[in-house]
């Protein structure tokens, strides 16, 4: 892949990542108003942050983030947990890294000084659900018909497929490995891995643990 490739999928994961921020606070008072590609092929984004409804240049805050380097470069989530770290608390920034763009303040955040807030549960939950939600017609999993958030961090999956019939629960514990657990879904969800007449509400033919998977 193309470096410009590269640091085009980075900008439009971020992006997308961020399109949830638009109304949803990404901080307590702070939503997203804009994602900019960094101009002349920077391998950076710019995010823009402000008060909900503002489009008043005077009032909202770029921040320029590099993708990095080497065998771990940055991710959307990266990004997202910088984002919650610089807008809280005081942060001083050199003159050489304060500067402007469109009528808005842009800070270029060096990372190494900034320590990331953690990914919530919520985070996770969000970004495995967009996954589901998303599926490819070419091959594609299980389909999200449902998800109800549940007690001690759980999310529980409501979701059919050509293999079973009906509706299947699963219960699952948003985090760390949601590429290997989507992976596997298909085959967890089967017959073998079902609970019968475990349904713990009447939306579901079944249950499926996964919480411990």
């Amino acid at each position: 892949m193309k470096k410009d490739d590269d640091i085009g999928d980075f900008q439009a994961e971020v992006a997308a990542l961020l399109l949830d921020h638009v109304r949803a606070p990404l901080l307590k008072d702070q939503h997203v108003r804009g994602v900019l590609p960094a101009p002349a092929g920077a391998a950076a984004v710019r995010v823009v942050l402000g008060d909900r409804d503002v489009s008043d240049p005077a009032r909202l805050t770029a921040y320029e983030i590099p993708r990095g380097g080497g065998e771990e470069p940055r991710t959307a989530h990266d990004v997202v947990a910088l984002l919650r770290t610089l807008h809280t608390g005081t942060h001083i920034y050199p003159s050489d890294r304060v500067t402007s763009v469109m009528g808005m303040d842009l800070y270029l955040v060096d990372p190494a000084q900034v320590k990331k807030a953690p990914f919530t549960t919520d985070d996770w939950a969000a970004t495995l659900l967009r996954c589901l939600a998303q599926f490819s017609q070419e091959r594609p999993p299980p389909r999200l018909r449902g998800f109800l958030f549940r007690q001690g961090g759980l999310l529980r999956l409501y979701m059919d497929s050509d293999e079973v019939p009906g509706v299947i629960a699963a219960d699952v514990r948003p985090g760390g490995a949601l590429t290997a657990l989507l992976a596997a879904l298909p085959s967890l969800l089967g017959e073998e891995g079902q609970t019968p007449g475990k349904t713990e509400g009447p939306h579901c033919r079944c249950l499926v643990d996964l919480t411990h998977w």
